[in-house]
């Protein structure tokens, strides 16, 4: 594992790229990814909601969005962006975790529940991608906006972190009322998947990045890449952002977010965050 550190950025918060719906390279499957009203309502409505114990009367909490029971005192609150997989295990175990380990709530948007929504087998043109990137930001603002109807939310502390197709979405969001950002298993940089990063980081907002060294899909070792000066993580992109820090783990696998050592170091980020709030 190599881990780059930024000066005082020591403040201790999405899947394969294909899409199992697809088959094969290049095939899409269903036609919908246009953002409107009733398809961004639906991603929220049917959105995967973990509320730790402390929120839901001594036990964990599991459901949906539109299911939330009613809570009783305050907490930070993470939006969590999947990746093209969907809400899938690996998304679940994240919420669980974070719920568990560092008694956060979470909220992850179904993409997939959109009626005919399409899904891909990477590699598909850039357009298209761009066309699911515009739809996975309008889910990720229509989140935080709906969030606020939760009198529970910590808004001082509302964290958004994303995996691969998700973590586009977190790069890219604009907005100034996030206390944090987890972008995993994505460089953030000109790569096959975008026709342009176009982030939306402020200066000094903390960011933690942790991204496979030779990762499948957006490192080096993916020819997809190779007409492009790829990286394989933000280091680049954050290098002058004082509360970044980059992890970049010694392997070759695509969905790192629940390996022990990144969980270990998400939890020293958030709890740095969150404490500080």
């Amino acid at each position: 594992m190599v881990s780059f550190r930024f000066p005082l950025a020591c403040l201790a918060l999405l899947f394969a790229t294909a899409v199992l719906a697809a088959d094969k390279p290049g095939e899409t499957r269903g036609s919908v990814l246009e953002p409107s009203p009733e398809n961004i309502g639906l991603t929220w409505t049917k959105a995967n909601l973990v509320l730790p114990a402390a929120l839901a009367g001594g036990r964990r909490w599991e459901g949906r969005a539109e299911d939330a029971p009613d809570v009783i005192g305050i907490a930070p609150l993470v939006v969590v962006m999947h990746g093209s997989s969907g809400v899938a295990p690996a998304i679940k175990e994240f919420q669980v975790w974070l719920a568990d380990e560092l008694g956060v709530a979470s909220v992850a948007p179904d993409s997939l529940a959109i009626p005919d929504r399409l899904t891909y087998t990477s590699p598909i043109d850039v357009a298209t991608y761009e066309r699911v990137h515009a739809l996975r930001l309008a889910e990720l603002e229509n989140a935080l906006k709906a969030s606020r109807d939760w009198s529970w939310v910590d808004r001082q502390r509302v964290v958004i972190a994303g995996t691969s197709e998700g973590s586009v979405a977190v790069g890219r969001y604009a907005g100034k009322d996030v206390a944090a950002r987890l972008i995993y298993s994505w460089s953030c940089e000109d790569n096959y998947f975008v026709t342009a990063p176009r982030l939306g980081i402020g200066a000094k907002e903390p960011v933690l990045n942790a991204i496979s060294a030779r990762d499948p899909y957006f490192s080096a070792a993916n020819p997809w890449n190779k007409d492009r000066a790829v990286t394989g993580s933000c280091a680049a992109v954050l290098k002058d952002d004082p509360k970044a820090e980059v992890m970049v783990i010694d392997a070759d696998v695509h969905t790192i977010l629940n390996r022990p050592e990144v969980r270990e170091r998400s939890a020293q980020f958030l709890r740095g965050v969150l404490d500080q709030q």
